[in-house]
């Protein structure tokens, strides 16, 4: 009987190691959605659901966003996420995988009324990397014309930009921003207030892949993996309703 429960590990063992390598991008510590070198989240597990689901062994490559498209260019890696179609890089877009609500977020006592992405303009910004090419033509032509507009690699920077009082207005994921709070709370005041003014509409965010045959056999996966609900369950396991 241990002969055969040893052949059935050793067969495993040889799928396992048999599955194609696929090397994906991630950005930096986000928390719900990446956890940075854990292999666990919200986006990483959704992403991770549809790799295994196509067969590949993920490969998980965390660096920041302008990093990971740069990679991506030079074949280093297969693709990226946390993106979408408006990014400006030549790659074979999946279908949406997640959404994600950016919003603007400025301290409570400041007294900020934002209604609009015009009303950004005379304001001092940090946003995330490629938010710029991501948010829509109208945010990008008022972060190219205001020279207080900045973009952020690390996540944790914006809580204690805005913290702080450095700058005027964050533009995040809230469920990103106050989740990092947590983590910035012995270095500056997170108890302060925050108003958010949601003028975006959920940004959909996309898998990109250097190869068309990549992306069809991640979007077939993917298909599966929202029919069994799956990527539901992974996101109510983090952001509980």
């Amino acid at each position: 009987m241990r002969w055969c429960w040893l052949l059935v590990w050793c067969a495993s063992l040889q799928v396992s190691w048999g599955a194609e390598l696929l090397r994906v991008g991630f950005g930096l510590h986000k928390p719900p959605y990446i956890f940075e070198g854990l292999q666990r989240g919200i986006e990483y597990e959704i992403v991770a659901a549809a790799v295994s689901e196509a067969g590949w062994q993920i490969d998980p490559v965390y660096a920041p966003q302008e990093r990971l498209h740069l990679l991506l260019a030079r074949g280093e890696i297969d693709a990226i996420t946390t993106t979408n179609e408006r990014s400006g890089v030549k790659a074979f877009y999946s279908q949406p995988y997640i959404h994600y609500q950016n919003m603007v977020g400025a301290l409570a006592s400041r007294h900020l009324s934002i209604r609009k992405v015009a009303d950004l303009a005379s304001f001092s910004i940090s946003a995330y990397q490629r938010a710029r090419y991501l948010l829509g033509p109208e945010f990008q032509q008022m972060a190219e014309n205001n020279p207080r507009y900045h973009e952020e690699a690390q996540q944790l920077g914006r809580n204690r930009l805005l913290f702080s009082g450095r700058t005027d207005l964050v533009v995040a994921e809230r469920n990103i921003f106050e989740y990092l709070s947590r983590e910035v709370a012995d270095q500056v005041d997170t108890t302060q207030a925050v108003d958010w003014f949601a003028i975006f509409p959920p940004t959909p965010y996309q898998v990109g892949f250097i190869r068309a045959e990549q992306r069809d056999r991640f979007d077939q996966a993917l298909l599966r993996v929202q029919q069994r609900g799956e990527d539901q369950r992974i996101r109510l396991r983090y952001l509980p309703q």
